[in-house]
């Protein structure tokens, strides 16, 4: 198995801990879509996998991995004046203010993996510009080499699209590359694309959901450096007796 000398990150979910993030804000902007109507905010919420109670969202929901079209496809028929990418546009200048709630500290994190040598990127389903107004907020964009939303032109997760163009822009294979990410959506997408792939249990999917899709679970990012020199050490011995 070849070294690893990329890591691409999910951002929500794995850099960002979902529910704390995206709990209570979604409730807000339902609230704010339906003006303060709580029957229909009630039923957008069921359109979308979300319980406003609890502030959780369904395995299913399309706020986990799906992208911000996608959302709005579902939401549109609650919400009269808009068409689907005008409802994309206000969801995700909405979403750029968002407080994230970082999975660890994050950067550290990064600079540690910046200084032993790691090339990093970010691919999510959500549009670029909010997720890096997130990174940005977070003192983390300039960390990262390629930053990749579902508008950016590659496609989305489960798709290899966004993950091949990190390659490509860091001129390093596939097969060298770590995808980091907590749905089934991201570890799908770093199978497709040839990479090693990580779990993390950030996001709402179980560890029993990620497992036959990674090739390790963790419980969060913060992890990663010491499975890194593990793995290292475990390769190491594999080769020395071959």
């Amino acid at each position: 198995m070849s070294d690893i000398k990329a890591i691409l990150f999910d951002k929500d979910g794995t850099l960002f801990d979902f529910k704390a993030t995206w709990g209570a804000w979604t409730d807000g902007l339902l609230v704010a879509l339906a003006q303060n109507r709580d029957t229909v905010a009630q039923a957008m919420a069921q359109a979308i996998g979300y319980d406003r109670q609890t502030g959780d969202f369904a395995p299913g929901s399309p706020v986990i991995a799906g992208t911000p079209q996608e959302i709005a496809a579902l939401l549109l028929p609650f919400v009269s004046g808009h068409s689907v990418q005008s409802l994309v546009n206000l969801m995700n200048e909405a979403a750029s203010t968002a407080p994230m709630s970082e999975a660890t500290a994050l950067v550290p994190l990064l600079d540690e993996l910046r200084g032993a040598g790691y090339k990093l990127g970010v691919a999510t389903n959500d549009a670029e510009a909010p997720a890096r107004a997130h990174l940005l907020a977070a003192g983390i964009e300039e960390r990262f080499d390629f930053i990749a939303g579902f508008d950016s032109g590659f496609g989305a997760k489960p798709d290899a699209g966004m993950l091949l163009a990190f390659a490509d822009a860091v001129g390093i294979l596939p097969t060298d590359i770590l995808m980091v990410g907590d749905s089934r959506h991201d570890l799908l997408a770093g199978r497709a694309a040839g990479m090693r792939t990580m779990g993390v249990l950030t996001g709402l999917a179980q560890a029993a959901a990620l497992a036959p899709l990674a090739d390790v679970v963790l419980s969060h990012v913060g992890l990663i450096p010491a499975w890194l020199e593990s793995d290292q050490k475990r390769r190491q011995t594999e080769l020395l007796k071959s």
